[in-house]
């Protein structure tokens, strides 16, 4: 590449050598220089030549290894999915495969270009140059190495539902680089691996079911054995709100106008399978409240309003 480019600009320099002598008269020095120039130039142009054969099979070597990393990540991808029943191993093993061809082709193409370069020196140069590149490239490195420990840990899997940093959503992928979220609101989410993998995870789904609270207060009148009983068996109706683990109610205070309970039930953990259940659970409360005569009463305030006192007009007489 550093030879093509000062082409242009060694033939500029000979034409303007040639144009010097040729109006003042070409001394000896001048004709020398000029051939020093010409067999320079002509040195050159034959290396470029001997050159373009092995760069042109380079490049070949390079596209064929493209194509080649679709081939082996399909393969792998297939071979994974019928031996392994681990999705993220699966995913481990597909992405390291296709680096690892990478790399294989890249080697060859260089050994290709530069046939006096064995692969000994090419592995002592990239052991040379590991400390620079692991500095330029620490965070790229980071997010390569907590990829993998995230792939073969498993903390979570893909099509789990977490959350992290503030993000909730669906894991649509976790690459040897970032793990992709997809979040409710059809938005995605691209956090490096180095951050998840220093980071507190919330999943959501790692168990079959997942337990919800609905807080309702009742009417300080209210027989509450009754009570529990007409809520627990309203819940129980409800399309969605698994048998086991039981259902439960428990009074949890005395509020201002109400005693408080928390009814707790369990569903499945996905995130709109709880929504549809907690909007179908709240109005099947409400209905058994009415059906059963138990008061959800307003907020109650009672206010003292104490009776003025009172007070002695009399002013006395003023002393002389």
């Amino acid at each position: 590449m550093a030879s093509s480019i000062a082409l242009p600009f060694e033939a500029l320099f000979l034409c303007l050598a040639c144009g010097y002598s040729s109006r003042w008269g070409a001394s000896d020095g001048m004709n020398e220089l000029i051939q020093t120039i010409n067999r320079s130039l002509l040195v050159w142009v034959s290396r470029a030549i001997d050159l373009l054969p092995a760069l042109l099979l380079a490049i070949l070597v390079l596209v064929i290894t493209r194509y080649g990393v679709k081939f082996v990540r399909r393969l792998i991808k297939a071979s994974s999915e019928r031996l392994i029943h681990n999705v993220s191993l699966q995913l481990l093993l597909v992405q390291v495969s296709a680096v690892a061809v990478w790399v294989v082709g890249i080697l060859f193409a260089c050994t290709l270009v530069f046939p006096s370069l064995r692969l000994g020196d090419l592995i002592g140069l990239l052991g040379l140059s590991s400390v620079a590149v692991g500095f330029a490239f620490q965070d790229i490195f980071k997010n390569f190495l907590a990829g993998i420990l995230l792939l073969l840990n498993e903390p979570f899997r893909v099509r789990d539902q977490i959350i992290i940093n503030g993000y909730e959503g669906t894991v649509e992928s976790i690459t040897l680089r970032s793990t992709q979220i997809r979040t409710y609101k059809d938005e995605r989410i691209v956090i490096p691996n180095a951050i998840v993998f220093t980071s507190p995870v919330h999943v959501l789904t790692h168990y079959p079911s997942r337990r919800t609270d609905i807080a309702i207060g009742l009417d300080y009148n209210t027989p509450f054995p009754k009570a529990r009983q007409v809520l627990t068996d309203a819940l129980t109706n409800v399309d969605g709100v698994l048998a086991s683990p039981a259902i439960e109610v428990d009074l949890v205070e005395f509020g201002d106008s109400a005693i408080n309970l928390v009814v707790r039930y369990w569903t499945l953990p996905q995130k709109a399978q709880v929504r549809r259940v907690q909007s179908e659970a709240i109005v099947a409360l409400k209905h058994a409240c009415d059906a059963a005569g138990l008061n959800i009463p307003y907020p109650i305030r009672t206010i003292y309003l104490p009776q003025p006192q009172p007070t002695d007009n009399h002013q006395p007489a003023s002393t002389r």
